[in-house]
């Protein structure tokens, strides 16, 4: 990559992230105090965030054994930056007072803004948000952290969808800057210019997307890392795709992504995916991993073996024995598949995708694609982002080779977005477009 392309890349991601997201007019509400349900890995984290961003928190779980863990967590981690040099003594004490636990949801109806780190069950978020819609004080910003499920579906029991929306946080919540704002059927443009407002205030970028399974950025991962499930299958090693892939510039290979977050968290949202691809080969990989216990870091074991305290990945026989006898089963014929290929074909996958949640409304512009990508799934930095990189190839170039792979590969998965096709016929560049769009209806336009 040259160094003018680069340069290019950097200033589009710093515009795109400086891009004002509130409707105009749309006046955020104050917050000072924050409630956070659920003191787990991303509560503990979403609190961490909250508490050095100088905001009150009120932490709330249902055990003591659970609040005690979840407070632990959040000392250590604040403990780790002061003897790292990051934070003075005298904030990281004031930053641990600012944090109240209880077991009660009465600590939260004051709060101005209220977010749920719950398990990740539909039933369970619903009959939250029933409960804080009772008995939040009028007006509070009602927030849920869900990665993937219907944020209509969790905001119709509280009895004010208006005031609800999803903070979709990164983990871990402290560290990482994306937050996916969750704009449901109903959200009020307050309530939207709130969560805007608040994400300013913590540092982080804040991007407002569409309801559907797995918004912009988990949806899109799905896509990418279909590719690398079905290219284990016809012959690739684990190690090899992560190695092509971190070579071309992602901070982590899919699988070892994987492994770090947790097999399983994987395996149940594509089960809760109602209307995921009918595929045998859809994620089988993984599936089958799981079903043998093999659920990453946690367990030791995932695509990789990880030895001593370090954690680190050492490739395993086991898991290719385990890939080939199930390609054998599926009937899956294996080949040797050259790095070229496993990086072509998995962000061709991530582009296209990319220009479908763009027809849909689902991401507004296509620069938020590309924060969204470089601030929560380690997009290479220097490449821009997946859409700015699509316009680097060139959209007839990336036209083109979709239409390679659809030939080799078929239809179910290989067919060029219409905005893809539109635009490389018309010469427009996806990562501008809607940049400047403040409604749904040139979408439809550009789309159609």
């Amino acid at each position: 990559m040259s160094l003018s392309s680069e340069s290019a890349a950097l200033r589009h991601l710093s515009f795109a992230e400086r891009r004002e997201r509130a409707a105009p007019g749309a006046r955020a509400r104050a917050v000072e105090h924050v409630g956070v349900v659920g003191a787990g890995t991303m509560g503990s984290g979403i609190a961490i965030a909250f508490a050095l961003g100088g905001f009150k928190v009120a932490l709330v779980e249902s055990s003591d054994r659970a609040l005690d863990a979840g407070l632990a967590r959040i000392t250590k981690s604040i403990d780790a930056q002061v003897s790292k040099g990051r934070l003075g003594a005298a904030e990281a004490t004031a930053a641990k007072a600012r944090v109240q636990r209880s077991q009660t949801l009465a600590s939260v109806c004051g709060c101005d803004l209220i977010i749920e780190a719950v398990f990740e069950d539909l039933a369970l978020k619903r009959e939250l948000f029933a409960q804080l819609g009772r008995h939040a004080r009028p007006g509070a910003v009602l927030a849920t952290n869900t990665s993937t499920l219907d944020v209509d579906a969790i905001a119709e029991p509280s009895g004010r969808i208006a005031d609800v929306l999803g903070m979709h946080f990164f983990s871990p919540a402290n560290v990482m800057r994306l937050i996916e704002i969750v704009r449901g059927r109903r959200t009020c443009e307050e309530a939207l210019a709130t969560a805007l407002e608040v994400a300013k205030r913590l540092g982080k970028a804040g991007v407002v997307v569409g309801n559907g399974f797995g918004f912009v950025g988990n949806r899109m991962l799905y896509a990418y890392g279909r590719e690398k499930e079905l290219m284990l299958l016809e012959g690739a090693a684990p190690e090899q795709i992560d190695r092509a892939l971190e070579a071309f510039g992602m901070a982590m290979g899919p699988n070892a992504v994987g492994d770090l977050a947790g097999l399983d968290v994987g395996a149940r949202a594509r089960k809760a995916w109602k209307s995921r691809p009918d595929d045998p080969r859809f994620f089988r990989v993984s599936d089958l991993l799981v079903e043998q216990g093999r659920l990453g870091q946690k367990s030791g074991r995932g695509f990789y073996r990880y030895c001593g305290g370090e954690r680190r990945r050492e490739p395993d026989p086991e898991v290719l024995e385990l890939i080939r006898r199930e390609a054998e089963r599926l009937g899956v014929e294996r080949r040797v598949i050259c790095d070229a290929e496993i990086v072509e074909r998995s962000i061709l996958a991530l582009l296209n995708e990319g220009a479908r949640v763009l027809e849909e409304g689902i991401a507004l512009a296509g620069a938020d694609i590309d924060v969204i990508w470089c601030n929560g799934y380690g997009f290479p930095r220097s490449r821009g982002g997946p859409m700015f990189y699509a316009d680097t190839l060139g959209l007839p170039e990336v036209r083109a080779a979709i239409e390679k792979y659809r030939r080799a590969q078929g239809e179910r998965y290989w067919v060029p977005a219409r905005l893809i096709e539109n635009l490389a016929a018309t010469g427009g560049r996806i990562s501008e477009w809607g940049a400047a769009r403040q409604a749904g209806s040139e979408a439809r336009a550009v789309a159609s």
